[in-house]
C-alpha cells in the first residue's frame, strides 16, 4: 500500500523528453544537469521518490525539489536559481578597458602594467585588476625567451636527429656529443648552512673562483648511459682525445655509430674531420644553428647542472671535477635514458607558428 503524500502529476512534453535524453547521457553535459535530467525522466515514468533517489544516487529531498521545479517551471526550473549577494557593481565596459590596456598599452617610463599602475589608470581598485588578469589569463609581470633559428636547413636537420631518436638504426649505436664548457669552481665565503625544519639551505650571495674546467660527454639514449671526462681547455685537440675515449668504451667495431654534434667549430677542425674519415663507422648528424635544444645531451647538462654543481661549493678545479667524476659513476650504476616523444611534424609546427608571429624570420 503506498504511503505519504500524493504527488502531482508530472507531464513530459515530448520535445522536453528529447533534451532531457541528451543531457543525461552526453559525457560532456555537466553532472548536475544529468543528475536533475535523469530525475525528472524516471519521474515521467511513475517512479516514487525514493526509488528514483535510489536508481540516481541522491536523497529523496532532492528528487522531490526537482521534480516540483520542472512540473511548475519547465525545462527552466532545472537551472540554478541567481545566488544571493552584492549586485556586480564592475560593468563590462571596465572590464574591456582594463584589459584593452593591459594588451594595447603600456604605462609611462615603465615596460609592463603592474596591479596597483593599471588599478590607477582604469579607477578600479588592485584586488579587481587580480581578478580580471586571472579571468582572462594575463600575466604582464611575466616574460618569456625563445631563440629563432636561422639555419637554412632547418627542417631537413630537424626531421634527420628526430628520425634518430624515434626510429634509430638496427644495431647501431646513437650518441648524443657536446661540451659544457667553462665550469666554473665556486667557492662560497662562509660555510653553508645545512637544511632545518622550518629554514632551507642557506648559503652566501658572494663567492670565489677557483679556475674552470670543461666537461666532455656523450649520452647513449637507447641505455642512458654517459661517457664523460674533465679537460682544462677546451680545443680540438682536447675533443679528439675525448673521441678516442668513446671509441674505447664502445662495442665492437662493426656496429655503426650516428653522433649528433652542434656547430662548434672544434667539431669541424680539419684535424677532427681527417679522424671521423679514418673511422668510417662514426656518422655524423648536426643540430641546426641555434638549435642545440635538439640535442639530448643539453638536457643531461641542466641536470648535473642542478643537482651536483649549483649549489656545491668547490675549493679549487680539481675538487669540481672529482664531483662531476662521482656523479658520473652514480648516473651510470642505474641510467635512465630521456624518453623522446615530439616527431619532426609537431616541432617543424610550433616553428611555423611562432614565426607567423614574428618578423623577418626568414622561413
Amino acid at each position: 500500500m503506498r504511503t505519504g503524500r500524493p504527488k502531482k502529476p508530472l507531464t513530459l512534453k515530448l520535445a522536453d523528453q528529447e533534451k532531457l535524453e541528451l543531457l543525461a547521457r552526453r559525457p560532456k553535459t555537466a553532472q548536475r544537469v544529468a543528475i536533475r535530467s535523469k530525475i525528472v525522466l524516471r519521474a515521467a515514468e511513475g517512479l516514487a521518490n525514493q526509488e528514483i533517489a535510489r536508481c540516481v544516487g541522491v536523497t529523496g529531498a532532492t528528487v522531490g525539489k526537482w521534480r516540483e521545479r520542472y512540473r511548475l517551471l519547465g525545462m527552466e526550473g532545472l537551472s540554478d536559481e541567481p545566488r544571493p549577494g552584492t549586485p556586480r557593481k564592475i560593468t563590462d565596459a571596465k572590464v574591456e578597458e582594463a584589459v584593452t590596456q593591459t594588451l594595447e598599452s603600456l604605462p609611462a617610463a615603465a615596460t609592463h602594467w603592474s596591479t596597483r599602475s593599471l588599478a590607477e589608470k582604469v579607477g578600479l581598485s588592485q584586488s579587481a585588476v587580480v581578478r580580471i588578469w586571472r579571468s582572462f589569463g594575463l600575466q604582464p609581470h611575466r616574460t618569456e625567451t625563445f631563440k629563432l633559428s636561422t639555419d637554412p636547413y632547418l627542417v631537413e636537420k630537424i626531421r634527420d636527429i628526430v628520425g634518430l631518436y624515434l626510429d634509430p638504426p638496427e644495431h647501431a649505436i646513437v650518441l648524443c656529443v657536446d661540451e659544457k664548457s667553462q665550469v666554473q669552481a665556486l667557492g662560497r665565503t662562509q660555510p653553508i648552512l645545512p637544511l632545518r625544519p622550518g629554514l632551507p639551505e642557506q648559503r652566501t650571495n658572494d663567492y670565489e673562483r677557483h679556475g674552470t674546467t670543461s666537461l666532455f660527454a656523450a649520452l647513449d639514449i637507447a641505455t642512458g648511459q654517459v661517457i664523460g671526462e674533465c679537460r682544462r681547455r677546451h680545443r680540438h685537440q682536447e675533443f679528439l682525445k675525448f673521441l678516442e675515449l668513446v671509441d674505447s668504451k664502445l662495442p665492437p667495431k662493426e656496429r655503426e655509430v650516428h653522433l649528433v654534434l652542434d656547430n662548434y667549430g672544434t667539431h669541424k677542425a680539419p684535424k677532427v674531420i681527417r679522424w671521423f674519415a679514418r673511422h668510417p663507422r662514426y656518422h655524423l648528424h648536426f643540430t641546426p644553428t641555434s638549435g642545440s635544444w635538439v640535442n639530448q645531451i643539453e638536457r643531461w647538462f641542466a641536470k648535473i647542472t642542478e643537482k651536483r654543481i649549483r649549489r656545491g661549493s668547490f675549493e679549487s678545479v680539481r675538487s669540481l671535477e672529482k664531483a662531476i667524476k662521482e656523479y658520473l659513476n652514480e648516473n651510470n650504476k642505474n641510467p635512465k635514458p630521456f624518453v623522446w616523444t615530439a616527431d619532426a611534424d609537431l616541432i617543424l609546427g610550433k616553428i611555423q607558428r611562432l614565426c607567423g608571429r614574428t618578423s623577418n624570420s626568414g622561413h
